[in-house]
């Protein structure tokens, strides 16, 4: 079963999950209300402390054991996430040719929207072919926040 704990962030609460040593879930939360077993386990401590460090623009990669859930491809996406560097972006287009799939855009952007780890899988550097910003699941203003610590960090 996953333990979880809950972790106040400079851009709200932010839901963090373990399960068999792996972190499953970093999600926004809006009100804190689970059936969960909320505990503060080793790996969810040092999670706590890698985005404290983040958020203090100390870590630029987070060194923790992850295992989101989804499909494979969602996965072949996300692990194509994990390679854009610290204070860059990719459009969805560059993330679907990099897993082979140059027209799967729209496909790039529904497995990068079922981001179960966000920030530390970074989809908000995930943007418009165009070079606009496009929606994120903890809102515009955060992946603008989160873009722009990034950028006066590197």
């Amino acid at each position: 079963m996953e333990k979880i704990c809950f972790y106040h962030s400079p851009i709200g609460i932010l839901t963090l999950a373990e399960e068999d040593g792996f972190l499953t879930r970093l999600i926004y939360q809006e009100k804190v209300i689970t059936s969960h077993i909320v505990e503060k386990t080793p790996l969810l401590r040092d999670a706590e402390e890698q985005l404290e460090e983040y958020f203090k623009g100390e870590r630029k990669e987070f060194d923790l054991p992850l295992s989101p859930r989804g499909t494979e491809f969602q996965k072949k996406v996300w692990q194509a996430l994990l390679q854009i560097p610290y204070g860059h972006t990719a459009s969805y287009g560059d993330i679907a040719k990099q897993i082979s799939n140059p027209k799967g855009c729209r496909a790039v952007g529904g497995a990068n929207n079922k981001n179960p780890i966000s920030i530390i899988i970074p989809c908000h550097r995930v943007i418009g072919t165009n070079g606009k910003l496009v929606g994120y699941g903890g809102g515009l203003e955060n992946k603008v926040y989160l873009l722009n610590l990034e950028a006066n960090n590197v």
